[in-house]
C-alpha cells in the first residue's frame, strides 16, 4: 500500500503482557485500508518478535526499531514514516472497539474535520474486567463542526490523543510534533495543546472506541521519577504560544489547564515529592502572573483561590488540602496546628476574614 487511508501509530515498549490484545484489536478493524506502525523502543522483553509474528501474517503491520529514547522521539518517528490520508494512535496496553477507526474516518469525513475526537472507557483486567464510560464528547458537542479556539472547553478535558483522528497533512502544516524529551512522560500534553490551538474544524462522536487500560503496573503515571515532566510539556506550550503571537487570548487558557495538571501532579505525588512540586508550583505561578498572562475570569472561583494561595503561601495551600478530610472546626484548627504551628492557624484565619 503507497497511500493507505489510516497510519496507525503503535509505540511499544515491554509490554509484552498486553501487545497481542493491542495489535489484535487494530488488525480486526472493520477499516481494512490502514497501515499499522510499531515503535519499538528498545524493548528488552519479547515485544519485538510478537511484532515480527504480526508482521508475517498480515502485510499491513511493519516495525520501526530504535534505540531507547523515550515516547516523543518514537511518535515523531511514527509520524514520518506514516503514509496515510489520516493519523491513528494506539497506546500498546490498550485497545479498540473491532469499528473504531470507520467510526473516526466516517465523522472527519462528513464534516471535514483536521480533527475527530471519541469517547472511550477506562478498562480494568483484573481482578475482573471492567469498562466504565468516560464522557468527554458530550451531546451538545457531538456531530457538528467546531473551531475550538471559539469554544474552548475541549482545552480542559483529559488529553486522551489515543481516541481521536488526526489529519496527516493538518499535523504537517502546523508542524506539530511530540516533545522529544528522553525518559519523560506525559508527552500528550503539549501534542494535544498544539493540535486544539491550530485546528479550526473539529468533530466530535459520541461513540466510545477504545478501552483505555487502568492498571499497567509500568504505567508513567505509576513512576516517582516523572515528577517534573508535565513542566517540560507547559514549557513546550508556551514556547508555541510565544510563536504565534495571533493566539495570545489562549494564554489564558493555557494558565487555566497548568493549574489543573499541575494539581493533578501534586496529588499523585507522596511526600517529600509533592512537597519539592508544589515549591515548583509556587515559583512559575508568581512568574506567570508577572508576566500577565493570567487572567482570572475564566477560572472557577475555588481554582482561583486555588492559584491565589499556591502564590501566596505554599504552606498554607498543604496546609488547606491536608484539612480537607476534617469533619469539623476544631479538627480543621488542630490540621493547621500540626502543618505549622499557631504561626500558620493564624495566618490561615486571617486570610479567611479577608476574603469573606
Amino acid at each position: 500500500m503507497s497511500e493507505p487511508l489510516v497510519s496507525l501509530l503503535v509505540p511499544v515498549y515491554n509490554v509484552e503482557r498486553y501487545l497481542r490484545e493491542c495489535l489484535d484489536s487494530a488488525c480486526a478493524q472493520t477499516l481494512h485500508d490502514i497501515e499499522i506502525i510499531c515503535i519499538n523502543d528498545g524493548s528488552t522483553d519479547s515485544s519485538p518478535d510478537i511484532i515480527r509474528s504480526y508482521m508475517e501474517c498480515d502485510e499491513r503491520v511493519r516495525m520501526i526499531d530504535k534505540a531507547n529514547s523515550g515516547y516523543g522521539a518514537s511518535m515523531n518517528k511514527g509520524l514520518d514514516a506514516a503514509r496515510g490520508r489520516y493519523i491513528g494512535i494506539l497506546e500498546s496496553d490498550d485497545f479498540f472497539e473491532p469499528d473504531a477507526l470507520e467510526v473516526l474516518v466516517n465523522a472527519a469525513e462528513k464534516f471535514d474535520a483536521q480533527v475527530v475526537k471519541a469517547n472511550f472507557w477506562f478498562y480494568w483486567s483484573s481482578p475482573d474486567r471492567k469498562d466504565e464510560l468516560f464522557e468527554l464528547v458530550t451531546e451538545q458537542m457531538a456531530n457538528r463542526p467546531v473551531n475550538p479556539m471559539e469554544e474552548p472547553d475541549i482545552f480542559y478535558a483529559k488529553p486522551s490523543i489515543w481516541s481521536a483522528l488526526y489529519r496527516r497533512d493538518f499535523l504537517e502544516e502546523n508542524k506539530i510534533r511530540f516533545l522529544e524529551t528522553p525518559g519523560a512522560s506525559f508527552q500528550d500534553s503539549a501534542f494535544n495543546f498544539k493540535v486544539w490551538a491550530s485546528a479550526d474544524r473539529v468533530t466530535f462522536v459520541r461513540d466510545a472506541v477504545l478501552h483505555y487500560r487502568q492498571d499497567n503496573e509500568s504505567s508513567s503515571v505509576n513512576s516517582p521519577s516523572k515528577v517534573y515532566c508535565i513542566c517540560d510539556e507547559h514549557a513546550e506550550m508556551d514556547r508555541f504560544l510565544e510563536g504565534h503571537p495571533e493566539k495570545r487570548s489562549l494564554w489564558a487558557v493555557k494558565e487555566k489547564m497548568k493549574l489543573d495538571n499541575y494539581l493533578w501532579n501534586y496529588e499523585r505525588l507522596a511526600s517529600p515529592l509533592n512537597d519539592e512540586f508544589l515549591q515548583r508550583m509556587h515559583k512559575e505561578f508568581n512568574d506567570d502572573l508577572e508576566s500577565g498572562r493570567v487572567d482570572f475570569d475564566v477560572f472557577e472561583p475555588w481554582k482561583k483561590e486555588d492559584f491565589k494561595i499556591i502564590c501566596e503561601s505554599p504552606e498554607l495551600f498543604k496546609a488547606g488540602r491536608a484539612s480537607r478530610g476534617c469533619s469539623n472546626s476544631a479538627s480543621k484548627v488542630l490540621c493547621y496546628l500540626r502543618q505549622g504551628g499557631p504561626r500558620l492557624l493564624m495566618k490561615a484565619l486571617a486570610r479567611k476574614k479577608k476574603t469573606r
